[in-house]
């Protein structure tokens, strides 16, 4: 059986489908079983509500487990969700493999970027436990642009990425790679590094959108600072800010621009480019 973790998440309820499409066994975690499961669920996932900050509600959902996803959403708290759950699974006493969806840079440790920082942490912990492990470690998703699309209606793409190149990937190829791992073997102590097939600037990202737009986008370089105090303006907690100010920093070195063929040797096709990604949905982007 395969336990999912932040089920109903971008990603996680698409490797629910495709875990279900496999014929594998599936527990899916969610915080409450009675409300509605997702529409593409069919009635064979079970769902079971655990909280990560209940270690009792983790090792009863984890119990019968071969294999767990271990993916957790962005918290201030999201190092210690995912020792938790590590710590679960050691309880079980079956040993099941843990495959713990980190972020693209974890190999690299980077100083000074608190997501991934906690990835570090938990693929420190992780490695202690003694389970099996393999990590899928994705950069930025495309669909993070979906965010930016009232500004892109209004010819505008302003981010704090400076010139560097990234190599966005798809949410829908991390979420094949990663039934891909769950449901074969020979992944064992692996670090698979997702990325789209091409690295490219914001201002390149930005001509892409206005293609689909059908009226010019301009890329503006927008500073730390600025780009802080645009998003606790628009309600964002600090911590979460920060956090993104960092990664952006990241992003502006040109640490996040390496691409691989890891999507491809997992899923057998390449990755999905952002141009395709954004003419799929030009009307979220087009005025």
């Amino acid at each position: 059986m395969i336990v999912v973790t932040g089920a109903t998440g971008t990603v996680g309820s698409k490797v629910v489908v495709g875990l279900r499409e496999r014929g594998e066994t599936v527990r899916a975690l969610v915080r409450d079983t009675g409300a509605p499961a997702p529409a593409e669920w069919d009635t064979g996932v079970e769902r079971v509500a655990a909280d990560f900050t209940d270690p009792g509600s983790l090792e009863a959902a984890l119990a019968g487990a071969d294999t767990v996803y271990l993916l957790v959403a962005v918290h201030p708290e999201m190092a210690t969700h995912e020792r938790n759950v590590i710590d679960a699974a050691v309880r079980t006493g079956r040993r099941p493999r843990i495959v713990l969806h980190a972020a693209a840079g974890i190999e690299q440790r980077p100083e000074g970027v608190r997501f991934i920082g906690a990835h570090i942490s938990g693929l420190d912990h992780l490695k202690a436990s003694g389970l099996p492990w393999t990590v899928i470690a994705p950069n930025g998703f495309h669909q993070n642009f979906l965010g930016t699309a009232p500004t892109v209606k209004a010819g505008s793409l302003a981010l704090p990425g400076g010139d560097g190149a990234v190599s966005y990937v798809d949410a829908r190829d991390v979420a094949a790679a990663a039934v891909a791992v769950l449901a074969t073997d020979g992944h064992e102590g692996a670090v698979y590094t997702l990325t789209g097939p091409a690295a490219l600037t914001h201002a390149e990202l930005a001509e892409q959108l206005a293609s689909v737009a059908g009226r010019p986008v301009v890329h503006t370089a927008l500073t730390p600072e600025q780009a802080l105090d645009g998003l606790l303006a628009m309600g964002w907690e600090a911590w979460r800010a920060e956090g993104m100010v960092e990664l952006y920093g990241l992003y502006a070195a040109g640490l996040a621009s390496a691409v691989t063929s890891d999507v491809e040797k997992l899923t057998g096709r390449r990755p999905r480019p952002f141009a395709e990604f954004a003419a799929e949905h030009a009307d979220a982007f087009r005025a």
